[in-house]
């Protein structure tokens, strides 16, 4: 598990292309999913931030049990994205559920801003409150806005909130 200030774990996860997205930096990795409401509610927020930085790589990554949650598999990953028409971050899937061990993933969504040297320099919620669509993942953009500008960021680690993640037994 990692924590704030620790090298983030490299990982190469298919998109819901089939295409390979290894890890660039900066990046921030959302953990998140096709059901959870929470998740749900921060989708339009978190996709306006991975457009308003497009210094910044963004992923989102689906870890969730598929067999259990149907919802979250990687079909209907591609057809989510199909709908939408097109995500600004691509969307991956982590099957084995090693990448979301190896960061520790305790939420959908769950979020980790890396700076370019790979480390973790924020983690935790988009924002405040999943329900307000007008804080505009504020807490995601102070950090991302810090970290760009070589400073520490101020509010490193909040709570992240949402359903947990479906592991696998």
């Amino acid at each position: 598990m990692t924590a704030v200030g620790d090298l983030a774990p490299k990982f190469d996860l298919s998109d819901t292309d089939g295409d390979p997205q290894p890890l660039r930096t900066p990046a921030v990795v959302i953990f998140t999913c096709n059901h959870c409401p929470y998740a749900l509610a921060w989708h339009d927020r978190l996709m306006d931030a991975a457009r308003d930085y497009p210094d910044v790589h963004f992923y989102a990554i689906n870890p969730n049990d598929a067999e259990r949650y149907p919802r979250d598999s990687f079909e209907a990953m591609k057809e989510r994205v199909r709908r939408d028409g097109g995500w600004p971050m691509p969307y991956l899937r982590d099957e084995s559920q090693e990448v979301a061990r190896a960061y520790g993933a305790r939420t959908t969504p769950d979020l980790f801003a890396l700076d370019s040297g790979g480390v973790i320099r924020y983690r935790g919620a988009p924002d405040a409150d999943h329900g307000d669509p007008s804080l505009q993942a504020s807490w995601l953009r102070e950090a991302l806005d810090q970290l760009l500008a070589g400073e520490e960021v101020a509010r490193a680690e909040t709570e992240p909130v949402g359903c947990s993640v479906k592991w696998k037994p």
